[in-house]
């Protein structure tokens, strides 16, 4: 089952960080259909939040397709965001990026810092431009 957080400095509203967790959930195949969401108190017992946070969050992903309600039930994963990469390279992958994220904090980098980087090379790479492997 997702555990979710709340980030207070990332000027994300915390109902867009529920829906953003779950969809994480959903690509890293942690959360497959058929899967129950934490219900509303529960959420709210173990990240003291608003449960109409929780209900906005919910229901945006009802919206998407994404989970389904179920009245007296809870709420259950109806599709999976997961691509079908073979789970062996993804581990793989996830291992590169363990030793590379080490790597940074040790040179003094801050968890602001290695997501501005992070997302500033995602982007050159997606416009094209060609990564240098040397």
């Amino acid at each position: 089952m997702i555990e979710f957080h709340l980030e207070k400095r990332t000027g994300v509203a915390p109902y867009m960080q529920l829906v953003q967790q779950v969809k994480q959930a959903l690509r890293l195949g942690l959360l497959k259909p058929g899967d129950q969401l934490p219900t509303v108190r529960e959420v709210v017992s173990k990240i003291a939040i608003n449960p109409n946070t929780v209900f906005k969050a919910y229901r945006e992903l009802e919206h998407e397709g994404l989970v389904e309600s179920r009245p007296g039930l809870g709420t259950f994963v109806q599709k999976s965001l997961a691509n079908s990469s073979d789970p062996d390279l993804q581990e793989a992958l996830r291992h590169e990026l363990r030793r590379w994220l080490y790597k940074a904090f040790e040179a003094g980098l801050e968890s602001e810092d290695i997501t501005a980087l992070f997302a500033d090379t995602l982007r050159q790479l997606q416009k094209g431009d060609k990564p240098s492997l040397t």
